[in-house]
């Protein structure tokens, strides 16, 4: 069990690392499309891909996409408070506001469908408040250090570890959420935070909320294929349906600058 748990920390970390790192060197447009890939929902369900059966993955892709509805609520939080409190206390907040909306939205009925209309109306209420607050979208071009780097190299292996191996164990519905903690938005808004202070963090982490969109696409398209493909073909579906709302993201992002 502990070799497992080991094997699969060090290879998701250096998924993490890796592709963090070649963000840094691809610049800000391959960079961003690179980073809005499913880099920690990817190693966990390609685990689960090989070991778990089609009711749990189904279950489990569920329970991440109601994580990533409270994901919002994390950002939500941290926006409102990271102005006003210390980086600890933001994430304390933020990470608290997390847990219990994760197990509320998996309460929701309608399955997959059900929990896009939610995730749709939360973001809409995320985007509001976004606009409310008037944040300036100051631009911050700097690589991570290697501490940011371990750092959620570490927790990502961790949660994938612990998700892929120990919680699923006892069923999907733990598995699914963990995996869809947000390790990039903690470590992002921290790590900003420590260096560019809370209107840089808080911008960033705002911005962070339309991207996140990949990840329910990932979630989702493994949902509705992972009956019907076989397991690396579903892995493949998801991935690539993850990377075509990145594009579209980033299409229409280009667009609209063209336009203005």
């Amino acid at each position: 069990m502990l070799s497992v748990l080991v094997a699969k920390l060090v290879a998701t970390a250096a998924v993490v690392i890796g592709v963090s790192v070649a963000v840094g060197r691809m610049g800000p447009r391959l960079g961003g499309i690179l980073a809005g890939t499913p880099i920690i929902l990817g190693p966990g369900y390609f685990f689960m891909l090989q070991e778990r059966s089609t009711d749990f993955l189904q279950a489990a892709a569920l329970s991440t996409l109601h994580a990533l509805i409270a994901t919002l609520v994390f950002a939500i939080c941290f926006v409102l408070v990271a102005g006003r409190f210390g980086i600890f206390t933001s994430l304390v907040l933020a990470t608290g506001s997390w847990i219990p909306a994760s197990l509320l939205f998996s309460l929701l009925p309608g399955g997959v469908w059900g929990g896009l209309l939610v995730y749709g109306l939360v973001l809409l209420i995320a985007e509001m408040i976004r606009r409310r607050l008037n944040l300036k979208q100051t631009v911050v071009v700097a690589r991570s250090g290697w501490f940011d780097l371990l750092l959620r190299g570490l927790l990502a292996g961790i949660l994938v570890s612990i998700a892929t191996t120990v919680a699923a164990k006892s069923g999907p519905f733990l598995s699914g959420i963990l995996v869809g903690f947000p390790v990039g938005l903690f470590t992002i808004g921290w790590t900003l935070y420590e260096r560019y202070g809370p209107d840089v963090a808080r911008a960033t982490v705002s911005m962070a909320q339309k991207g996140m969109l990949s990840l329910v696409a990932f979630a989702v398209a493994l949902a509705l294929t992972v009956e019907i493909l076989p397991p690396m073909a579903t892995f493949a579906t998801s991935l690539l349906a993850s990377i075509a709302v990145t594009l579209g993201i980033f299409a229409i992002s280009r667009w609209r600058t063209t336009v203005r």
